[in-house]
């Protein structure tokens, strides 16, 4: 283990199979709250919003929109909520590191990564995946709120080869996990954790591209393909074949308490630019793939859908409305004006408008108009608008109970 900065848990110590692994390099002086307990409990309840600029991140309050606190960093980070209603993971060249929304804090407590990428939440656990070692990290949600100078013990289950990939943990514990190597992914296994080793329980190949991950009703977890998408649900894999010789499902916006997963869908592999006009739904308990085609107006990028109240799809589109989709049908319900018109990026770090939601709140970047806005969604009401001094890329929420 190796320790760049005051703590970390150090990718070298990683090794094939599950390793538990203790911080063992804790920060001399312990991080101090200097809020007063009614300060955290307000900021925990109403929660924060961390902002990523080029060269730092800005933290606004989650009803106000004030701006906080800022900090320096890389010229560009991702954000990813930890799920602990606290946390915000930043990856940066050296790892996942953790980022307190409350205190608030840019933290020392890095998770070692060649290369971080997806962090997922889902039953008490919060999931890391290193594509450059193929390494998976599990945290325990409920400790990471508690982390305090030093982050929790780990687990831990390394890929057979380096890949973009993602992993998810079960209720029961079950690790599902995506297969592939630097030149391809073919698809997925679930694992099961026995004496200081991972079981193969069921393993799919029928995956190419596979990439992103959600959770349906009934842990029904779904991942995209460039032909489809993958269902595990209840100890079996299944395919869902895509109508399109390519049509692909790369990232999947999941609501737990429908069985409907929405998909943004891709035909065209040669296409120029990042705007989509079409989803995949998927119902898990029907077991059918359906695509549907969208108004002209709707157009939007993998940062513009999220799922909301009523479990309905909100998606953030190129003429700066939110479009309301139920997926039960594909159709549009409702159209809420919030930003102006926008045009597709031409890289897909390129700072374009977001879109993420806490309960009945969508909060959406502008950054061409350098503003983050607040948004009622059971009235489409503009319930704040924050002019900043930077323009926003990324966006994350205090996301708990996951």
């Amino acid at each position: 283990m190796i320790c760049k900065r005051n703590t970390r848990l150090g990718g070298i110590a990683l090794v094939a199979g599950m390793t538990l692994l203790a911080s063992a390099c804790a920060n001399s002086t312990p991080a101090s709250n200097t809020q007063t307990p009614a300060a955290s409990a307000s900021a925990d309840a109403l929660g924060r919003v961390a902002i990523s600029y080029p060269g730092g991140i800005s933290i606004l309050d989650g009803k106000t929109l004030n701006v906080v606190k800022k900090f320096d960093s890389e010229e560009f980070t991702r954000l990813n909520a930890a799920g602990d209603g606290r946390h915000v993971f930043v990856t940066t060249k050296a790892g996942f590191q953790l980022l307190d929304t409350v205190e608030p804090k840019l933290t020392d407590l890095v998770v070692d990564a060649s290369a971080p990428g997806h962090v997922v939440r889902h039953a008490g656990n919060t999931v890391l995946f290193d594509d450059g070692t193929g390494t998976t990290t599990i945290l325990k949600t409920a400790d990471l709120a508690k982390a305090d100078g030093a982050l929790p013990e780990t687990q831990t289950y390394k890929a057979d080869a380096p890949h973009h990939g993602v992993s998810i943990v079960l209720e029961d514990g079950k690790l599902l996990t995506t297969v592939g190597d630097k030149t391809s992914r073919t698809g997925a296994v679930a694992l099961e954790s026995h004496h200081g080793h991972w079981d193969k329980l069921a393993e799919s190949k029928e995956c190419p591209g596979i990439h992103g991950e959600g959770t349906a009703a009934g842990e029904a977890v779904i991942f995209g393909c460039e032909d489809g998408a993958l269902l595990f649900h209840e100890g079996k894999f299944e395919k869902f074949q895509a109508p399109d010789k390519y049509g692909r499902m790369g990232n999947a916006f999941v609501s737990e308490t429908s069985p409907i997963v929405v998909g943004d869908y891709k035909t065209d592999p040669d296409a120029e630019g990042y705007l989509l006009n079409s989803v995949a739904l998927i119902d898990t308990q029907k077991h059918s793939f359906n695509v549907v085609k969208l108004p002209e107006t709707v157009k939007y990028t993998f940062r513009d859908i999220a799922r909301g109240p009523g479990d309905l799809a909100y998606i953030l589109s190129t003429n700066g409305s939110i479009h309301v989709l139920d997926p039960k049908d594909g159709k549009i319900v409702n159209e809420f004006p919030v930003i102006g018109a926008w045009e597709g990026p031409v890289d897909w770090q390129d700072a374009h408008p977001a879109i993420v939601v806490k309960g009945n709140t969508a909060y959406v970047t502008e950054p061409a108009a350098s503003t983050v806005h607040s948004v009622d969604l059971t009235t489409g009401k503009v319930t704040g608008s924050a002019k900043l001094d930077v323009v926003p890329n990324e966006i994350a929420i205090t996301l708990g109970a996951h």
